[in-house]
């Protein structure tokens, strides 16, 4: 009859604990100095260092040298540096415990340290040190040697902002990626399976074929673009989620106008990994070195001036006099010092680049009295999902150090759904954030709406003016704002200060002296091709700017010329398309493209890597198919219908005809020159090119 398991006892997880601990801490250490160190004999250690081997916990090599009571060397794996996480976790709910029990048998009452839902809250003090999920310096050289051995994923933009908050402790109590349990409850209930408050899905997404690839249980390298390892993961769950179902519970509505919907469908892999990540190295920030700090970074800062309240106010947008007057009153009400937390990860498509932003804040932090302000950067993946993200965002900011939280009406809004209308309600997110502040262990508070009273030369609510039917009230919507800067127009000094509208005008210039991209979509022999060559040459005589034609065949003659006519292949050559165009708009020239591009997704996609940089005109050739196939020179549609030519757009593969182009031109009965003359002019109406 085979023995039963046994359960390792609290002694045998406690001693497992500190043998592992003390390995990272000194891996050179003799067996005797290990044994001294962690209290134990050295009979007993060899047999834990043994059982631990046998695991996949540590890895034993043979040392070279004459001593032989240092013959083998030990190293964690990176199993093992997940394993020292988890048993730290449990070590110190079991010792919260142990303290709390006590402290209530001497004083009568509870210390406050019980952990909520039995997960550790290690933030009562908010100036305390957090776990973070980085070994040592000396395990993370050898994890990386030991990595060079596993199958390594390379993480999207999104993905590397989501594992440094993760193994910087921004995202505490995250121990790793989330879990397919865990998934599922933070989907539905806003918690982890444990009952723990989060909000927000942490995922791995991945390819089929990378998912197919993987055993449970099998260590993966996390690599940043360029290759570099920051960090491993045990991959403990492998699934496919429904990103619908997680759409509508997430953001409130499967709807691709909403940026984070549109990226779970259409960018994030089909397969979710989950499991308990090991940190080896920050990702490299060339930008704003100074102004970067880890949780424990900033915690440590504030004890050292001796702040103990704090309030943080996020951002996404250059600070206005209105941003500055409300985050004084936000200061003053809560008697707290403040912390200028901007995002400068991923933010909604269409922001002002987090460069010109930074510059923007630096233009005025000297406003703001230096004894009692502070900025530092966070590098967030944002998901404009409103209310859930506001309490998300409050935790982060907890595990930052802060004590109070300024919430503003609509907080972190995507702006409009399909259908015109706000995703959210105005204040919809101070409503959750409000239910669940005393949890989340932050005090919120509230964005006033700020507006100019000109009588009175200030700042002042919006709701608290009682003279209001007297008094002459001015504001400036983000919309004008932009309109003002793309037109050259004067944006007065009582709306914002001159340094920051000279760091915007720097980065944006007037709308006809910007680079742009004009994209034509239609069917093949549609006229497209014709119409983009007769533009250039109209906009070259007028001079200015370069222009670029990158027309259909001519990209796939030169850029594209492995590719075949698949989707993928498809797809492929658009975004390549798309690149082009962002980097001649980002550098202030014209870039004229020809392609069919049929699917909406990925003109999408192309739209938004180019408004990143400039204007984008979406020009659809409204030709019919019935009138392009009478065109047809080549005699492609002929082989297309005889079944010779495989996925022909129109004929055996569709075509997304464009919802709202900026502009859609008719060719039958018209002549190339007039479809040309209504770009130009709807160039003109956009501003685009002076008239």
């Amino acid at each position: 009859m085979p023995a039963t398991p046994t359960t390792p006892s609290h002694e045998d997880e406690d001693l497992l604990f500190r043998i592992l601990s003390q390995l990272d801490k000194a891996p050179d250490a003799s067996q005797r100095a290990t044994a001294a160190a962690v209290g134990t004999s050295l009979g007993r250690l060899n047999a834990q260092l043994r059982a631990a081997a046998e695991a996949g916990l540590v890895k034993v090599s043979e040392r070279a040298g004459p001593d032989k009571r240092q013959r083998f060397a030990y190293a964690l794996t990176t199993r093992g540096a997940a394993e020292k996480i988890r048993l730290t976790d449990q070590f110190l709910a079991r010792k919260f415990a142990e303290y709390d029990a006590l402290y209530a048998e001497l004083t009568g009452t509870t210390s406050g340290l019980v952990p909520f839902k039995y997960r550790t809250k290690l933030m009562q003090n908010n100036l305390a040190p957090i776990p973070e999920l980085y070994v040592s310096y000396d395990s993370a050289q050898k994890l990386k040697v030991e990595a060079a051995e596993l199958k390594s994923h390379d993480l999207s933009p999104r993905q590397i902002c989501d594992l440094e908050l993760l193994m910087n402790g921004g995202f505490n109590p995250l121990k790793g990626f989330l879990n397919e349990e865990d998934y599922n409850s933070v989907v539905d209930t806003m918690r982890l399976a444990d009952g723990t408050l989060w909000p927000m899905p942490i995922t791995l997404d991945v390819s089929e074929d990378f998912a197919a690839s993987l055993e449970i249980g099998e260590d993966i390298a996390l690599r940043d673009q360029e290759g570099v390892i920051l960090g491993t993961m045990t991959v403990t769950d492998r699934w496919e989620p429904n990103k619908s179902h997680e759409a509508e519970k997430v953001f409130g509505a499967d709807d691709d106008a909403h940026p984070a919907v549109n990226y779970l469908h259409n960018t994030a892999g089909k397969i979710y990994l989950g499991g308990p990540v090991t940190g080896i190295q920050q990702p490299v920030h060339y930008d704003f070195r100074g102004r970067r700090d880890t949780p424990n970074e900033l915690r440590a800062y504030f004890r050292k001036l001796g702040w103990r309240r704090i309030v943080a106010f996020q951002t996404r947008n250059p600070l206005h006099r209105a941003h500055q007057e409300l985050t004084f009153r936000a200061a003053r009400e809560a008697q707290a010092n403040l912390l200028i937390h901007p995002v400068v990860g991923m933010t909604k498509p269409g922001d002002v680049d987090h460069f010109t932003r930074v510059r923007c804040y630096e233009a005025v932090l000297d406003k703001y009295p230096a004894a009692t302000t502070s900025m530092s950067l966070l590098n967030l993946a944002m998901r404009m999902a409103g209310p859930r993200e506001a309490v998300w965002h409050g935790l982060i900011r907890k595990n930052h150090g802060c004590t109070h939280f300024i919430v503003g009406r609509d907080h972190a809004g995507p702006g409009k759904n399909s259908a015109g209308e706000d995703f959210y309600g105005a204040y919809d997110a101070q409503d959750l954030f409000r239910e669940h502040q005393q949890e989340i262990g932050i005090e919120m508070v509230d964005f006033k709406h700020m507006v100019y009273v000109q009588e009175r030369a200030q700042y002042e609510p919006n709701d608290e003016i009682e003279d209001r039917d007297n008094v002459t009230i001015l504001n400036i919507s983000g919309t004008e704002l932009r309109r003002r800067l793309a037109e050259g127009l004067e944006i007065p000094e009582w709306f914002s200060f001159p340094e920051v509208v000279n760091e915007l005008r720097k980065t944006k210039p007037p709308r006809s002296k910007q680079g742009f991209t004009v994209f034509f979509t239609g069917f093949s022999g549609s006229g497209k091709s014709t119409i983009a060559n007769a533009l250039m040459v109209k906009l070259m005589e007028m001079g200015g700017r370069p222009v670029t034609l990158l027309d259909g065949d001519i990209v796939r003659k030169n850029l594209s010329s492995e590719l075949g006519f698949s989707k993928e292949h498809r797809d492929l050559n658009i975004r390549r398309i798309g690149y082009v165009a962002s980097e001649i708009t980002k550098n202030g020239g014209i870039a004229i493209c020809a392609p069919i591009a049929p699917y909406a997704t990925t003109r999408r996609a192309v739209r938004e890597d180019v408004e990143q940089f400039g204007a984008f005109l979406e020009v659809h050739v409204a030709t019919s198919i019935e009138e392009c196939e009478r065109r047809d020179r080549k005699g492609l549609y002929k082989l297309a219908r005889e079944g010779k030519i495989k996925e022909f757009t129109g004929i055996s593969d569709p075509y997304d005809v464009p919802t709202d182009p900026e502009l859609r031109v008719e060719t039958e009965n018209v002549d190339v020159d007039n479809c040309a003359h209504q770009v130009l002019l709807k160039l003109e109406n956009m501003g685009l090119i002076a008239g």
